[in-house]
């Protein structure tokens, strides 16, 4: 395989609001008073729990009519019948090409009643005051805008947003420590030779892309101006270095569902990939080691989040203020957090916690008792500490954020090159 050569503040924000945000507990008599509500619910499958779905119906009072769709599904679905839909739950590279599109209406922040204890990574992008990377979609540059009415973007916090972060994490590569015989410590080891037949990626434009960019900066064959926000020469040059490896026989799968990643990993057919935190969560479920391995080079972001169809109004629109805010009150965040999620209020998290989970997943402690998943079943055992560390750690070495680059169509022509 070739070698290319190398060539306002937050506070303010919250003080302005806490005046205005409600704080009344939920549900409101207004929405239960009328009967049983339904809420039509777009969702992209990453928080699509039918607990979650079942729990929100009993606290709320609604019924949940929920559609399942992959990201790309949801962008031509919003696109051709926004109707059809009362809440969007997505990641933030969606919402921002749908903010582009005219498709959403903005969120009042004075709505939602925990807004003042989001955390600051994702309203501002600091961790303990430091900034991370504000290449991509960073959450704190797409979510707000200037106006109700204005599609452009805002520098800083508004009232107005365009989707409410609800879960984030920072990912890397999955390995097989049973499997591998030396360190695994940079990007590049994705397309080290020493693996040739067993690695793999994933067949998601927007995010295999950035993989392979964090891999070729890692070996030092190039530096991208902001690898978000490719031009179409380093999108042409990244793709072509996926075929040469395609075309080399370095790829063992090409996985575009995370089950697959899964499959890959517990067979042995794969040793080290691109992996997603639940993928991880279920090979060691299965009893099979696996390392969501720190690198040097620090980790790919993502954000996800709710956002309102332009189309929804009156009763509807407020029960759909009802379930973001009981979605962000606690319950829903630490059931997504014991699959290795953050959720964007770690306040109310941390109460439906107990001290040795919130040890374990947010401070890096060693596990003083078993880790329950999601479902119950065991996760880490007693002494095990979480891949990467602490929060703080973990989230403040960010590098680059998923996107939607300004030539996502030409990506996606490039792309089929590959994949």
């Amino acid at each position: 395989m070739s070698q290319f050569n190398k060539p306002l503040s937050r506070r303010a924000a919250i003080a302005g609001l806490g005046a205005t945000l409600a704080s009344t507990a939920f549900p409101t008599p207004a929405v239960l008073a009328q009967g049983k509500p339904v809420l039509r619910y777009l969702n992209d499958g990453v928080s699509a729990f039918p607990e979650i779905l079942a729990k929100a119906e009993q606290d709320l009072g609604i019924k949940i009519e929920l559609t399942r769709m992959s990201i790309r599904q949801i962008l031509g679905e919003m696109v051709t019948q926004p109707n059809f839909y009362d809440i969007i739950d997505t990641e933030a590279t969606g919402v921002n090409q749908l903010r582009r599109l005219g498709r959403l209406q903005y969120m009042d922040a004075q709505r939602i009643t925990h807004y003042p204890d989001m955390a600051p990574l994702v309203i501002e992008g600091k961790i303990n005051g430091t900034q991370v990377s504000r290449q991509g979609d960073a959450p704190f540059k797409t979510m707000f805008v200037r106006s109700p009415d204005d599609k452009e973007l805002a520098n800083g916090p508004t009232r107005w947003m365009s989707f409410i972060p609800t879960v984030y994490n920072a990912d890397t590569l999955g390995i097989r420590p049973d499997l591998i015989d030396r360190p695994v410590t940079k990007w590049s080891d994705l397309f080290d030779p020493d693996f040739t037949g067993r690695a793999a990626t994933l067949n998601i434009p927007s995010i295999g892309i950035l993989d392979a960019a964090m891999a070729i900066e890692s070996a030092g064959s190039y530096v991208y101006a902001d690898k978000g926000d490719m031009t179409r020469d380093e999108i042409d040059m990244t793709v072509g270095f996926l075929v040469e490896a395609k075309q080399a026989g370095h790829f063992a799968g090409i996985w575009g569902e995370f089950e697959k990643s899964v499959e890959l990993m517990t067979s042995g057919k794969v040793v080290i990939q691109s992996m997603w935190s639940p993928a991880v969560t279920i090979v060691r479920q299965q009893g099979v080691p696996c390392t969501y391995q720190p690198l040097d080079e620090g980790y790919r972001g993502w954000t996800h989040g709710f956002a309102l169809p332009s189309t929804v109004t009156g009763r509807t629109r407020d029960v759909a203020y009802e379930f973001i805010n009981w979605s962000l009150s606690g319950w829903r965040g630490a059931y997504l957090q014991r699959q290795g999620y953050y959720s964007s209020v770690l306040k109310t998290c941390q109460a439906h916690m107990t001290e040795n989970e919130w040890g374990y997943w947010m401070e890096g402690k060693p596990a003083t008792a078993p880790i329950p998943g999601p479902g119950g079943d065991q996760v880490a055992t007693i002494g095990d500490q979480l891949d990467g560390g602490s929060y703080e750690n973990r989230l403040s070495r960010i590098a680059c954020w998923n996107s939607y680059m300004t030539e996502a169509r030409h990506l996606v022509r490039q792309w089929r090159k590959f994949a």
